[in-house]
């Protein structure tokens, strides 16, 4: 009896921390998407018809194929990111370029704890 309860409880941790990873790695993923429109919004500043960074986010989706709700969720995400940068750095500065180079260290950092 002793014995089935242990088993019992490996199991119900092992299924809540398998949990706790799937909610992590999802954060992970919708905070890249942020990270990767904040990006696009960047480099849009000075190169209107670059969609490196869009590309990019339609590679995430291809790669990860996430169900219809996470897909939408990152999508919206996405265009936060976008929508946020483009408000703060609408034209072509110093510090778009800048910027998008910090912006792209948070994508690659983020990028780099998924992979793992």
């Amino acid at each position: 009896m002793i014995r089935a309860a242990v088993a019992a409880a490996v199991v119900l941790v092992s299924a809540t921390s398998a949990h706790a990873q799937d909610a992590q790695r999802r954060q992970k993923l919708l905070d890249l998407a942020y990270v990767l429109g904040e990006a696009h919004a960047l480099r849009q500043a000075c190169a209107a018809d670059d969609q490196a960074w869009r590309s990019r986010m339609r590679r995430l989706i291809e790669v990860e194929a996430p169900d219809r709700v996470l897909e939408t969720r990152l999508a919206q995400l996405f265009n936060a990111g976008f929508l946020a940068r483009k408000a703060e750095v609408p034209a072509c500065t110093p510090r778009a370029a800048k910027e998008e180079a910090a912006v792209a260290a948070r994508g690659q950092a983020l990028a780099e704890a998924l992979a793992r």
